[in-house]
């Protein structure tokens, strides 16, 4: 795992901008601490910092050119199943100078430029020059696990892996509005878009070439929703789930460093770490722990599945003061709003796991696709809905007057009945969008100096939601496209990255992505039971306690320090009455009353409403 710059100019006066790549990736050291590359040809830079996993020697350091001298390859990711193309290449007459998988991948696109995404197992963003061409040819993979940045316009194109090595090649600072309202719903902002006007992230599954100071974006990959004709049997389709995922585990434990596993004591972790332990002696597990806050801890679990694969399980047992010891680090890593407050946890993990090992496995991305949130039942209910159902319904009123907090078992109950109630008078759209988000349009607009929402951000929204459709299979990869791309793997991305851990998902293997896909949703869910088919095809291997325990999120007890340790900082710095008035962005008056609701027996939502202005202010205060 690595990180990658560059930029190409467009005319003779903007020359000086090639010499800025070397600040751009000195910026990039957390994400590669390794070693450092730069190459400069004619109106084109690049740069690469390195954290060698595969051919940690200097053979395989970046920028990589091929013997020819014509292409240079910059490289962000893994390509898995390198060592089979490899032979192939071999047996072309292809010649190789290093064990690398970079090379092996430079060398497959000379031969077949974008029809090598098919071929390409792993994660990745990359990009390629042509000196002969002088054009660019920029990738990123099919699920975003690898972020690639760019902006461009008449005097260049600039490119990264994050937004404060961009910003190296001075671009202009200008708030996307836009964004910044859908960011207040969310708490993070989708792609294509960021926070700023002129800077676009590049899509998952898509490509760009840059030529001639023109550009052309285009797509390669798109996941399939519809479902095989005749289904497969029920019994023959868990066992392709279990082939895929134990193959997809394998590929993902290749490494000249050491590896282990995340292990939270869920289902999927579990199962990667059950898998993982079948073909490795001693298996490193970690997890995370608060023996002050019981309600969000779910380290026996994690012990219990440790103790059964026989790992060697190291606990991470946070006080609240240590959580807030780093809190500062990662509000100073982020370069962009982003407000998922369990990016504070996975830093921590990361941090510490990073001591141990290199490379670590996860779970992410099996909630996507085999649907196991618990806004997949409540959205299941909502379409099949019966008496337990309805009843929910006529309780809106009760719901609406009893305090609801994420931070307790009983207000976080009431919290997801008044959810439900209000959502069965919503449509589908609007009804996602409301439970993918924390803030509704009205809240965000009362919030926000200026007119109401525009036609801009309608448009947005239309476009993140216009998978939905009738079926659960298109709910799902609305999920896969809008918050696995946008949140789940951008937290797990930056704060692995912030401590030069690379992190592996095995469900993100994209022969697994497109076969569950091709399933019936009563193979997922049904009434009774979430990831069902994935349950079912680890059931005789799994404790039963792991199969029965309910979803836990794994989240921070941000309402404690808001009243605590925080107050100060919120109440007195970053959401003073004098800062927002000074800021001239939010309104004074509405963010008191988002404070006092946070103060009152009723927070509600609030608390992870707070943690975004919170995120936006230090953010704001620091790059604007």
């Amino acid at each position: 795992m690595c990180g990658i710059t560059g930029i190409q100019i467009f005319s003779e006066k903007c020359r000086n901008q090639l010499e800025r790549v070397k600040d751009a990736t000195v910026l990039l050291k957390q994400r590669g601490p390794d070693d450092e590359g730069i190459f400069t040809q004619d109106n084109t830079a690049l740069g690469h910092r390195r954290l060698s996993i595969i051919d940690t020697s200097k053979a395989g350091g970046q920028p990589f050119t091929d013997p020819s001298g014509r292409y240079t390859l910059v490289l962000n990711g893994e390509f898995f199943n390198y060592r089979e193309h490899r032979k192939y290449l071999e047996a072309k007459g292809v010649s190789f100078r290093s064990e690398s998988d970079t090379e092996v991948l430079l060398q497959l696109w000379i031969r077949e430029k974008e029809l090598c995404f098919s071929k390409i197992n792993g994660f990745f963003a990359f990009a390629v020059y042509d000196s002969e061409e002088k054009s660019l040819f920029l990738a990123r993979d099919r699920y975003g696990v690898k972020p690639l940045l760019y902006s461009f316009d008449a005097e260049k194109f600039a490119f990264a892996s994050e937004m404060k090595s961009l910003l190296a090649y001075g671009i202009a600072k200008e708030i996307d509005k836009a964004s910044l309202s859908i960011y207040l719903q969310l708490n993070y902002i989708p792609a294509p878009h960021s926070i700023f006007k002129n800077v676009k992230k590049l899509e998952p599954g898509h490509y760009i070439r840059v030529a001639k100071g023109g550009m052309s974006l285009h797509r390669y990959y798109e996941i399939s929703s519809a479902e095989l004709v005749p289904k497969p049997r029920y019994e023959a389709a868990k066992d392709q789930v279990r082939s895929l995922l134990e193959d997809a585990v394998q590929k993902r434990m290749i490494a000249d460093v050491p590896l282990g596993a995340f292990l939270s004591g869920g289902i999927d972790s579990s199962i990667v770490t059950a898998i993982a332990s079948m073909h490795t002696a001693h298996l490193k597990t970690f997890s995370i722990g608060f023996p002050d806050q019981p309600y969000f801890d779910e380290t026996r679990y994690a012990t219990q599945v440790a103790k059964k694969f026989k790992t060697d399980h190291t606990v991470f047992s946070l006080r609240n003061e240590e959580l807030f010891e780093s809190l500062h680090s990662v509000l100073d890593y982020l370069d962009e709003p982003f407000a998922d407050s369990s990016a504070l946890l996975v830093y921590i993990l990361s941090e510490r796991t990073r001591k141990q090992v290199t490379v670590a496995l996860t779970g992410d991305g099996a909630d996507e696709l085999f649907s196991g949130y618990n806004k997949h039942a409540a959205e299941y209910r909502m379409r099949n809905k019966g008496v337990a159902e309805r009843s929910l319904q006529a309780g809106k009123v009760l719901w609406n007057l009893l305090p609801k907090s994420r931070n307790g078992s009983l207000g976080n109950k009431i919290r997801q009945f008044s959810k439900f109630s209000e959502g069965m008078g919503m449509s589908e759209s609007d009804r996602y969008w409301r439970w993918a988000g924390f803030a509704d349009s009205n809240q965000v607009n009362d919030l926000l100096l200026g007119s109401g929402e525009d036609k801009t951000v309608q448009a947005r929204r239309s476009e993140l939601l216009k998978e939905l459709g009738p079926g659960f299979n298109s709910l799902l990869k609305c999920d896969f496209n809008l918050v696995l791309q946008n949140d789940m793997l951008v937290k797990t991305d930056l704060m692995s990255m912030a401590n030069g851990l690379e992190l592996r998902s095995p469900f993100l293997d994209y022969r697994l992505v497109d076969y569950v896909f091709s399933l019936p949703e009563e193979y997922k869910i049904n009434k009774q039971a979430r990831k069902k088919i994935l349950k079912d095809a680890y059931g005789n291997i799994l404790p039963a306690e792991i199969l029965a325990r309910k979803k836990q999120g794994f989240e921070v007890p941000l309402l404690d320090w808001f009243r605590t340790d925080l107050k100060s900082l919120i109440f007195d710095e970053l959401l003073s009455d004098a800062f927002i008035k000074e800021q001239h962005i939010f309104k004074a008056d509405e963010v008191n009353k988002l404070k006092q609701k946070m103060l009152s027996a009723n927070p509600e939502d609030s608390v992870a409403r707070i943690w975004a202005l919170v995120v936006f202010q230090y953010w704001w205060r620091k790059y604007v």
